[in-house]
């Protein structure tokens, strides 16, 4: 039987200052004005035609993704939390996180973000060194990048994840972890790290640049993690880094399967309705034109994930996860028994991919390598 679970918000703010060659999100170059006003109307509009799914729960967490959210005003935020605490119940211990680029930086605001209970930052680096930044078609320098992690510290935010990638056109071990090195030493509480990718429908999809090779890509790998283990970094997810009990959860929440609402341009979000034995997939309007045209609605699908695809689903994400989830989650969270997957589980054990554990599903230090060939067994 379905039970409901946790409850997140993710709210998406789709503008940037320019499309990054590598960039696949939904994100569009910002006019000189933004229609700020209105973009949180309307998101709050969004936010009222998906109430039903709230089903009483309180908000655990909320992630301001992009984009680049920063691009709003403080009173452009101070409208949008009037109108999220008028809609929804806060947990006490809420984890509210912005994501932000060192370009978009300015003390005054974000002292003002800080101030309106924004209490995490997740920061857009990438690199410290100018020509990766530059072939990435970043708007900052290394040392504004540095200068932006003082300045948050500065606003009172002493939770912050810094958004770091490998295997950079022209890059080399040292300096990858010369790259990583900085960041540590920035004292953040989380690191995302994590290789850059040639995703379709990018300028690097068209005109790939030259990535170092797979024998200097995984020395970076390994070299890497043993860096950031030295300093008390815990991997506890395929990409994600953090010092002790610092893990993002907001994250953990998607990836143990839990429920979030998606507001915004492009969002996603995936709603439990335990009463009708379904899970929902759902998905906003992409185009920030479409989005603010009130003519129009906000959702373009509400999609149910079938039975007999909730255990790939729901293992997708929770085998990410280094620590594992318990084997009653998986049945919390999906609805199904245990015993629909136990056959292929027990065969991936005695392949070395699945620890052995009875009460846990986790991937052994194999099953991470093979991670997609794991799934496959499950398809």
């Amino acid at each position: 039987m379905l039970m409901l679970p946790p409850l997140s918000l993710y709210i998406h703010v789709p503008w940037c200052v320019r499309k990054c060659p590598y960039c696949d999100f939904n994100s569009h170059k910002a006019d000189a004005v933004l229609p700020e006003a209105n973009y949180v109307q309307c998101l709050l509009d969004d936010l009222d035609a998906d109430q039903e799914w709230v089903q009483g729960r309180p908000i655990q967490s909320i992630f301001m993704g992009g984009g680049t959210p920063s691009l709003l005003s403080v009173a452009a935020f101070e409208q949008l939390f009037t109108g999220l605490k008028q809609r929804l119940t806060f947990a006490p211990d809420i984890e509210i996180t912005l994501e932000a680029n060192p370009g978009t930086f300015e003390a005054d605001k974000f002292k003002g973000y800080r101030q309106l209970g924004i209490n995490r930052l997740s920061i857009g680096i990438q690199s410290f060194q100018d020509p990766q930044l530059k072939a990435l078609g970043r708007i900052h320098s290394a040392n504004e990048a540095v200068k932006a992690v003082a300045m948050a510290r500065d606003a009172g935010f002493d939770n912050f994840n810094l958004d770091l990638m490998h295997g950079l056109p022209d890059q080399s071990l040292a300096l990858a972890l010369q790259d990583l090195q900085t960041a540590i030493d920035l004292n953040p509480t989380h690191l995302s790290w994590y290789q850059l990718t040639i995703e379709p429908n990018t300028e690097y999809f068209k005109r790939p640049p030259v990535l170092p090779q797979d024998e200097t890509l995984w020395a970076i790998q390994e070299a890497g993690q043993s860096l950031l283990a030295e300093h008390g970094f815990q991997q506890y997810e395929i990409s994600a880094y953090a010092q002790p009990h610092q893990m993002a959860r907001h994250n953990l929440n998607y990836w143990q399967f839990g429920d979030y609402l998606g507001i915004g341009a492009g969002a996603h979000g995936k709603i439990t309705l335990p009463e009708q034995n379904k899970i929902l997939r759902t998905a906003k309007t992409r185009l920030p034109k479409d989005y603010l045209n009130l003519a129009k609605p906000f959702r373009v699908s509400a999609e149910n994930i079938e039975d007999e695809d909730r255990g790939l689903e729901f293992l997708m994400n929770a085998l990410r996860l280094y620590q594992g989830v318990d084997t009653e989650l998986f049945q919390q969270r999906t609805g199904q028994p245990l015993t629909s997957i136990e056959s292929m589980r027990q065969q991936c054990v005695n392949a070395g991919l699945l620890d052995q554990h009875p009460q846990v599903l986790r991937t052994t230090e194999k099953g991470q390598l093979f991670l997609n060939e794991l799934l496959e067994r499950f398809m």
